[in-house]
């Protein structure tokens, strides 16, 4: 699929949580899109409209120099919406996803996330080189990092299918784009899906996807605005806010396909933790799953229009392949 590191969502599985601290956090809703309040190492934050207080059981279960130091130093490659973007242009103020779920965590953890710029292929040397205890990034779980940083998964995603408001052409799956014409952004992920679900679509009899690519999704979203093209296919966290804030929501829905609620090839994204820290892996694990529970999670989830990437487990190392 389309992303930064050509790999950054494959299906999160379903493992059991080792984990056995702390206690369930409590809230209700809210869709703003006001960043959290300040984080406080002693008090509650709002984060989506839910007052998130710390569990004084998972501080004391934290490594002792982040306790003592009160943060938690997290790297994070800006922007890259929904996951992580700035308030605003020209200003350094984060919000996103990522951000608003680690400001979550940290609150219950009653630490500061600290969320740094970092370009994304030196995130993970720059957590081995000490630099960072940790990364929130979108950044995908697989095999090949987890040898050298440990991570807890949060969500799980892949391709997802952008229409215009309404369906008016009742796209349901990949199937329903034989013998249509359908955008992509040139060179992704999504592209190659394409291509390879093509012979699917001629032994069905129903003709192949008239595939259009272009250099930026931007350019596949303005000839299904035109009604030229019948999808726009781009991965789903990004068809998921698109659709939420293009003309305040009223060009574009993104598909659910019932076989695919987290998009096609769809793939676990976790936080990134330093291999040095593992009581830190164990009390972010322990925290996620709190608000998983507690249903923060959905609410941040839903804030930026991405409810069908949550996951129902917070799974260390998780990767399939």
């Amino acid at each position: 699929m389309k992303n930064k590191n050509s790999g950054r969502f494959a299906a999160a599985a379903a493992l059991a949580l080792g984990v056995g601290l702390g206690t369930a956090a409590c809230g209700s809703g809210g869709g703003s899109s006001t960043a959290p309040s300040a984080p406080s190492a002693t008090g509650p934050v709002v984060v989506a409209g839910v007052e998130i207080r710390p569990d004084p059981v998972l501080n004391a279960a934290l490594p002792d120099a982040v306790r003592k130091a009160g943060k938690v130093r997290v790297a994070s490659d800006v922007p890259y919406p929904p996951f992580e973007m700035y308030q605003s242009e020209g200003k350094t103020g984060m919000t996103g996803l990522d951000y608003e779920l680690g400001q979550a965590i940290g609150a219950r953890l009653g630490v500061r996330f600290e969320f740094q710029a970092q370009k994304f292929d030196g995130i993970v040397p720059a957590i081995q080189a000490g630099k960072y205890d940790a990364a929130i990034s979108a950044l995908t779980d697989n095999k090949e990092r987890e040898q050298v940083v440990d991570f807890v998964d949060y969500s799980a995603s892949g391709t997802g299918l952008m229409v215009a408001k309404g369906n008016p052409e009742k796209i349901v799956t990949l199937d329903d784009l034989c013998g249509r014409k359908v955008a992509v952004e040139t060179g992704t992920n999504q592209q190659k899906l394409l291509d390879r679900h093509q012979d699917a679509c001629r032994s069905a009899g129903r003709g192949a996807i008239e595939v259009q690519a272009f250099p930026k999704d931007s350019d596949a979203q303005l000839v299904l605005r035109s009604g030229k093209v019948v999808a726009d296919v781009l991965t789903k966290p990004a068809a998921g806010w698109t659709a939420r804030v293009a003309d305040d929501g009223t060009a574009f829905e993104v598909v659910d396909d019932p076989a695919a609620a987290a998009g096609y090839n769809a793939s676990p994204n976790g936080i990134a933790i330093s291999k040095a820290l593992p009581r830190l892996t164990d009390a972010v694990q322990t925290a996620l799953q709190q608000l998983i529970d507690d249903g923060t999670v959905a609410k941040i989830y839903d804030k930026y229009g991405v409810a069908s990437i949550a996951v129902e487990r917070a799974v260390r190392n998780g990767a399939v392949d």
